[in-house]
């Protein structure tokens, strides 16, 4: 194949008077460049983007979120304005550690103890307000982080708890 295009080197085209073989060469040029561009991308992909897509399914596999609902629902009284008032609240915990989630059932008393205190001493300006309920939410997961931690437990994996009912009457 060589000697062909050697042979052609000095013959022109009909229509261009560019020599065959000139347009050969750079056909074939450009075809080492692009495989020598395609060789260093899949190159970098692999050594750069190959560890974060070995990374990915590690992410991908993390374990489905489990909901805790304590039940029955949390029921406390506080004073607003003269007035006895009542708190009616639903709450789920959130996490996504089988350990975690049985720690919770386990100590349910102590749970449901140290959310009633809390929930009880609130007043009715506190909760009615989105400021207020959230803050109380903030609350009430911190002593459940806390008593996870107490119990042996990571409380980091308690990743959230939720007002799944909140009535005020």
């Amino acid at each position: 194949m060589a000697t062909d295009i050697d042979d052609l080197e000095g013959a022109e085209n009909e229509g261009g008077g560019e020599p065959a073989a000139g347009g050969k060469k750079k056909l074939i040029l450009i075809i080492a460049v692009v495989l020598v561009l395609a060789g260093g991308g899949l190159g970098a992909f692999s050594a750069f983007g190959g560890k974060q897509a070995a990374e990915k399914p590690k992410a991908a596999e993390q374990l489905p979120p489990h909901y805790i609902t304590l039940d029955p629902p949390f029921v406390v009284n506080f004073e607003a304005e003269s007035m006895v008032r009542f708190l009616q609240v639903t709450v789920g915990v959130m996490t996504r550690e089988p350990t975690v989630e049985l720690l919770v059932k386990e100590n349910d008393p102590r749970v449901r103890n140290d959310l009633l205190m809390i929930l009880g001493n609130q007043t009715y300006a506190t909760v009615s307000s989105l400021e207020g309920k959230e803050a109380l939410r903030t609350r009430c997961l911190e002593a459940v982080r806390a008593i996870v931690a107490e119990m042996g437990g990571d409380p980091g994996k308690v990743e959230a708890l939720y007002f799944t009912s909140f009535v005020m009457q």
